[in-house]
Parts: structure tokens; sequence; C-alpha cells
């Protein structure tokens, strides 16, 4: 198990990847509501800057927010998601892209004798290697 002291400034994690699928885009719309053409009409998407469907921004977030575990959350002593700052999306995520996330600890919060919040600078990677979200993610731990 890794607790709050066990984690330094500079630590760097990596994920497993996934592949993000047209069910995916479907069912986050249906999930969500959210069908703007961009993401599920392929004559409109072929007319924009895009050329073709491209995954909704929350959907990288939740596929991201996925792949933290069980790898990595189940082995932390993990007590509770704290909040998401700074989110940026920079380049689209296009069907059958394959995700990874790249986090770097970059700062610590003491919260007293119980827990503490793990500040960790999240990129969303592609198979190519290119960042397609960015975000500070807060993950409050643990204490031995």
């Amino acid at each position: 198990m890794k607790y709050f002291d066990d984690f330094a400034i500079g630590d760097k994690i990596v994920t497993r990847a996934r592949t993000v699928t047209e069910a995916d885009v479907v069912n986050f719309a249906s999930l969500t509501g959210d069908f703007h053409p961009l993401h599920v009409d392929a004559e409109y998407a072929k007319s924009t800057r895009f050329g073709e469907r491209i995954a909704h921004g929350m959907l990288v977030l939740s596929v991201a927010t996925g792949l933290w575990s069980p790898e990595h959350l189940l082995q932390w002593a993990f007590i509770a998601f704290y909040g998401m700052e700074r989110v940026r999306f920079t380049a689209p995520v296009k069907l059958g892209d394959t995700l990874h996330v790249d986090f770097e600890v970059v700062e610590k919060q003491d919260k007293g004798n119980a827990a503490g919040v793990v500040n960790l600078r999240q990129s969303v990677m592609n198979q190519r290697g290119e960042t397609v979200a960015t975000c500070l993610v807060k993950l409050m731990i643990g204490k031995k």
C-alpha cells in the first residue's frame, strides 16, 4: 500500500492504455445527452476542421480517470477524488486512438493526522505520443 508520505515531488506514474471506440462515443452521448454532431454525425464532422468525428472532451477525461484504477488507486491509500483544475484539451481524440495517462507529482498538501492531498499533473497521451488533454488532479491519500 502506498501512503501520502510515500509520494515524492517529481514521482512519475504511467497508466495502462485503452482505445476509444465508436461504442464509447455513442454510449457517452446517450448517457450525457450530448449529441453534438461533431461527435455523432459523420457527414457533419467531415465539414469541420477535424475532418472526422472526435470524442467528447469529457469522455476523454472520463477514460483517463478509468485508467487510474485498479493498478494505481487500489494500490494507494486512496480516500477520495479531491478535485481537478486547469483542464485543457490540446488535440482531438479520434475514434480508434489509444490513450494512456502520464502523471507527475507536483505538490503535496498535508491535511492533518489522517490524510493529505497529492497533486498530480495529468497528461493524457495518444498512441503517437501527442498530449490530447492536461489538468491538475488532486487526490486525498491516507497516511500510515
